[in-house]
């Protein structure tokens, strides 16, 4: 069985000053994306979620249905990201959230694939 550690990000931090300017540098390049998105799209509405090693999906929603996602290297930098944009966060994508999120052909086409005659995923 392998080993596994759990790390303190805000020790972490203050153990290193650089990496914690990193972190808030990488905290506002986000903030400024979301709320980039969040003006494009009238407004926006955020869920995180911890995806493992690759960090935290933010998932955002626009008012006009339009939807896209970034991602974060840890979950601190993400919700100090969303935070600074200043969205709703959401705890799970589902309900009145997720029907939010319009999708067109294009999606429709990648999400079914060849089952339903759209373009090959390959």
């Amino acid at each position: 069985m392998a080993d596994t550690k759990q790390v303190d990000e805000a020790t972490d931090a203050k153990a290193d000053p650089k990496a914690a300017a990193k972190a808030e540098r990488k905290a506002a390049r986000l903030a400024k994306q979301i709320a980039a998105f969040a003006k494009a799209h009238g407004g926006a509405e955020a869920q995180v979620a911890y995806i493992g090693e690759r960090g935290t999906r933010i998932v955002l929603v626009g008012e006009d249905g339009g939807w896209g996602d970034l991602v974060a290297p840890t979950h601190a930098i993400a919700e100090q990201a969303v935070r600074k944009a200043g969205v709703t966060v959401h705890e799970d994508f589902d309900g009145e959230f997720a029907a939010k999120v319009k999708t067109g052909p294009y999606e429709w086409s990648r999400m079914a694939g060849i089952q339903v005659g759209g373009p090959s995923n390959t």
